[in-house]
């Protein structure tokens, strides 16, 4: 007589397993598509430079800039995906270097990579918490969520407004805020905001430069501290993104 038990469980592999092809299959959909466009954009350009426009000074020079902005493109998408391979493998062998650090020093750390953005568009970034806060960490690795996530605020927060960070625990969590007074996030967005290469406005994040993989690293770096990520947002007033990491009390880790 045949094991229920096993059929059921046989049956929820096989969905995991289309679950996941799906996804692969997407993924793989997804970087061809953002890898292809900056390629076949490049490749024009050289082909009509080829074709004689080089003698013209004035589209040698519009072409080239062109071609330079779509090789940095290309990049930058490069670095993205090195970086989430790398962090998604170092997570599964458990080999992530991490110790106690203050996450203040990181925060301020990562301020200061992104203040040359800030200024350039009269943006005031700050900080406030209300006591030094320590994690065990792997610094680098949240120092680059905290950029990811200031970088987006200001990119998409109109000149002259603010952009603030904020730390703070509780006896569950930490939770590290970067909050702006951007147009805010329709709801329909929201559940798929850290999901690899989801855009929310796509002809926007292109030409602003985004690789579409910025707030994955982000969910990424925190499943691997294992924390989580949240985003709060009011259409015309703004977003708040969190990520919540464990409280460490007496050097242990409280998971939130």
């Amino acid at each position: 007589m045949p094991n229920s038990n096993t059929n059921t469980t046989d049956t929820l592999d096989m969905d995991q397993i289309k679950k996941l092809e799906a996804m692969r299959k997407n993924f793989v959909a997804n970087v061809s598509h953002e890898l292809k466009t900056p390629i076949t954009l490049i490749t024009g350009f050289l082909e009509t430079l080829l074709g004689g426009a080089m003698h013209n000074k004035d589209e040698l020079v519009e072409f080239l800039q062109i071609i330079q902005k779509h090789a940095h493109r290309l990049d930058a998408i490069i670095d993205d995906l090195l970086s989430l391979s790398r962090i998604e493998q170092e997570h599964d062998n458990e080999s992530i270097d991490k110790g106690r650090h203050s996450l203040n020093e990181v925060i301020k750390k990562a301020m200061g990579s992104c203040e040359e953005k800030a200024l350039k568009k009269d943006i005031s970034l700050s900080f406030s918490a209300s006591e030094t806060i320590c994690a065990t960490i792997n610094p680098s690795l949240i120092e680059q969520a905290i950029i990811n996530l200031s970088d987006n605020a200001i990119k998409y927060s109109p000149e002259g407004s603010k952009v603030q960070l904020s730390l703070s625990q509780t006896d569950t969590h930490i939770a590290i805020q970067v909050k702006d007074e951007g147009k805010g996030i329709p709801d329909k967005h929201i559940p798929h905001l850290f999901e690899r290469f989801y855009r929310v406005d796509k002809a926007r994040s292109r030409e602003m430069g985004g690789t579409g993989l910025g707030l994955a690293i982000v969910k990424h770096i925190a499943q691997a501290h294992n924390g989580s990520v949240h985003v709060e947002s009011t259409l015309d007033s703004g977003s708040v993104f969190s990520i919540h990491l464990p409280t460490l009390v007496n050097n242990t880790e409280t998971k939130p």
